[in-house]
């Protein structure tokens, strides 16, 4: 997510502390915030596509096979 919209993020969470927030604003806060938590989950699946656990007898299983069950 680009910087300029976590911090119009930051704006309005700031914003929203002091005073209420306009319909607008409010609008604006879901739709970037449902775009930070997607890239979020994006973000974290690659990391947990990429990763392996290392079983003390050496042997290692890729973390993105853990969930998926056998046929």
């Amino acid at each position: 997510m680009e910087q300029k919209k976590l911090d119009r993020i930051n704006e309005l969470a700031k914003k929203a502390k002091e005073a209420e927030l306009t319909a607008e604003e409010k609008a604006e806060q879901k739709i970037l915030r449902e775009e930070y938590i997607r890239d979020f989950r994006a973000s974290l699946r690659g990391i947990l596509d990429n990763s392996v656990i290392r079983r003390p007898d050496g042997t290692e299983e890729k973390v993105a096979n853990r969930n998926k069950k056998p046929h």
